[in-house]
């Protein structure tokens, strides 16, 4: 399945007639799109009634790619991470089958090299993760390997640091498209989305996190439309409004 989304779902007020009806945002969002990325996990947890909830306002086809805590990633920097994690898949795991990927970024700063926290998160999850790695050295074919073992796919970043390619585990790919030529400003034009419709494979995340001006809602749409795939007419519209805290396009 080719899952297409944003970083976030609000609805600027330019885009309003994009996503028609009532009811919360993420439940419009959910009628035009089949995923989302939830970026404010990596600032602040979540309860699990309210990843429930929100399980609870999109179709039955829709995923959520959760964003690991930075107090994972940044701060402990992959370290004595085991309950930290246990917390983190207890919140989202109210998500149920809509859990569709677990999203590991790493800071700039961190390089690739011995740990067992791969290992840690396979002991706790077994479903689908990518990361997100902005050092160099992630690219070496060590790294590479590692990954492999752990069923970790390497996100494709644009802007790239390395090659602009998936790597790591090959049982599905994560596009992460940050925006270009301005980082989370930037909008793609249509010749840069044809020529990535065309290399996305069949099970495949694609995520716009060029939030900044709004482009990523309408890149998202039109990769869509490119990739033909159907518009769910399901939302599900829960009675409360989903929190501001959680449609913002974090990074």
């Amino acid at each position: 399945m080719r899952w297409i989304g944003t970083a976030g779902w609000a609805i600027r007020r330019e885009h309003k007639a994009l996503f028609p009806g009532e009811g919360p945002h993420l439940a419009r969002y959910a009628a035009r799109l089949n995923a989302v990325e939830i970026n404010s996990s990596f600032y602040r947890p979540h309860r699990p009634s309210t990843y429930a909830r929100w399980r609870d306002e999109t179709p039955d086809a829709f995923r959520f790619s959760v964003k690991m805590p930075r107090a994972i990633t940044h701060e402990a920097r992959l370290t004595d991470a085991g309950a930290a994690l246990g917390e983190l898949l207890a919140q989202c795991g109210a998500l149920r089958e809509k859990l569709g990927c677990i999203l590991i970024q790493l800071p700039r700063c961190l390089a690739f090299g011995p740990g067992d926290f791969f290992e840690r998160l396979r002991d706790q999850y077994r479903g689908p993760a990518a990361l997100e790695p902005r050092h160099g050295s992630w690219f070496a074919p060590e790294a590479d390997e590692m990954l492999k073992r752990h069923r970790i796919a390497r996100v494709a970043a644009d802007p790239a640091i390395g090659p602009f390619a998936p790597g790591g585990y090959t049982g599905f790919e994560y596009w992460r498209l940050h925006g270009s030529p301005r980082i989370y400003y930037g909008e793609y034009d249509d010749v840069f989305l044809r020529a990535l419709s065309a290399r996305i494979g069949a099970d495949a995340w694609t995520i716009f996190d060029n939030t900044a001006l709004g482009h990523a809602t309408r890149n998202a749409l039109a990769l869509k439309r490119r990739a033909g795939l159907p518009t769910s007419r399901d939302p599900r519209p829960a009675p409360a409004a989903t929190s501001r805290a959680a449609r913002r396009p974090a990074r």
